[in-house]
């Protein structure tokens, strides 16, 4: 990404071997988690589904850009800022940060409801808890927010590895189960294959990768990790962590995002099976597959949920920490959010609506609010007078145009069909 990165230090790859970086890796784990969240689980499923493995590479490509908008956040984080920092100081005006604030906070929520419906879609399909009944339970997961950060916020991190770990086992597993072939996973990776059937799929792949609540957080939780370290190390060498903490927690983010759509190619595309939902692909893996293969999928997705819930409520605090004059803590925010996202969920079991379309809707309002992070990330991390050394080089400020200019067309695709 940055050619500078050899010349201050040597290679970054290098760096996995020593003790410094693990001390500073955690941020890009907690991120990545946004990246394989329950409407991740969605997408993978409908594209594998209904298109085999043909969608692969859209995986990979999204994969790809989300490495890239992270590595750019964090390294803001490097620099001594957060995304919504430099929004306020360089705007100045009140009234304008504080719109800014508000959409931001609607980009939070919007992200928070499909987390919410994985966590209550999870309890309902493990259990069989009515999904009003597992709404309300759900909002206890704030304890464990609760539990996680009351000593050092390195618990929390090592909780992500754990969160993680068990996500990615819980689709290791699946693999092996449905037992895919090697062939047409490697054509579908490396064959940019889109038919018209198929854009409006891929294009909900990428809208459900590049999330706004993943870009604000990474600024601001490298920032605040490198508050602790930047005595002792110099910020070529944080910045060296910082790029080999993104590339690698996004890395296995990638691959379980891929390994979400190999299983419903496998499982479900051969047997005539399309746009499988969650739900679906949880009662369609007993008989094919056995209990387990659907009770790890459960675990997995209840996993998802919570995890990905935490990195949205890290992401409204650090929006609310920077862009207002009001505090409140992690426990009462998570509280609020859950109360507020339990209206949808209420008037879709009054009505009688399945819950799950409800993630249409949230997808269409993201779409709409991706440029609120994304426009400032990749503008800011190229001015020189911001980021001194660090500032973007040429093709890195090219590259990242295209992505943003590709992500936002695909967007407002995604809103124009939906509607």
């Amino acid at each position: 990404m940055e050619e500078k990165l050899t010349n201050k230090g040597g290679s970054w790859l290098g760096v996995f071997a020593t003790r410094q970086f693990w001390a500073f890796f955690g941020s890009g784990l907690i991120v990545s988690v946004a990246y394989i969240d329950p409407g991740n689980w969605a997408t993978g499923i409908v594209a594998g589904s209904s298109f085999d493995f043909a969608l692969l590479w859209v995986v990979w490509l999204a994969s790809g850009m989300a490495m890239l908008f992270q590595y750019l956040s964090g390294k803001i984080g490097v620099a001594g800022y957060s995304i919504a920092e430099l929004v306020k100081l360089r705007w100045k005006n009140e009234r304008l940060v504080f719109l800014y604030w508000l959409l931001s906070e609607l980009a939070i929520l919007g992200t928070d409801l499909a987390e919410f419906l994985g966590i209550v879609v999870a309890l309902n399909l493990l259990f069989g808890i009515p999904l009003i009944v597992g709404a309300f339970i759900s909002i206890l997961d704030v304890l464990l927010l609760l539990f996680l950060t009351r000593k050092s916020f390195r618990t929390l991190e090592y909780a992500f590895v754990l969160f993680v770990s068990a996500i990615g086992l819980a689709y290791v597993y699946e693999i092996l189960i449905v037992r895919p072939p090697i062939a047409p996973i490697f054509y579908g990776s490396i064959l940019p294959i889109l038919h018209q059937n198929m854009v409006f799929i891929a294009v909900g792949i990428i809208g459900a990768t590049i999330m706004p609540h993943a870009l604000f957080v990474h600024s601001w939780l490298t920032k605040n990790k490198v508050k602790s370290q930047k005595k002792t190390t110099s910020r070529w060498q944080l910045l060296k962590y910082h790029k080999a903490d993104t590339i690698f927690s996004l890395a296995v983010a990638g691959i379980i995002n891929a390994a979400i759509l190999i299983m419903a190619a496998r499982a479900f595309y051969g047997i005539g099976i399309a746009n499988v939902t969650i739900q679906q692909a949880y009662q369609t893996l007993t008989p094919l597959f056995g209990v387990a293969a659907s009770v790890v999928f459960a675990i997995g997705l209840l996993i998802a949920g919570i995890a990905a819930s935490i990195t949205g409520t890290l992401a409204g605090q650090s929006i609310m920490d920077t862009l207002t004059s009001f505090r409140i803590s992690l426990t009462t925010r998570r509280f609020i959010t859950r109360g507020i996202n339990l209206v949808p969920i209420l008037v879709a079991v009054i009505l009688k609506i399945n819950p799950l379309n409800i993630l249409v809707y949230s997808q269409v309002l993201l779409g709409f609010l991706i440029p609120l992070p994304l426009i400032p990330l990749v503008y800011y991390s190229s001015k020189r007078e911001i980021m001194g050394d660090l500032a973007n080089t040429k093709v890195t400020i090219v590259v990242a145009t295209i992505f943003t200019m590709l992500i936002l067309v695909l967007n407002f695709y995604l809103i124009y069909v939906s509607l």
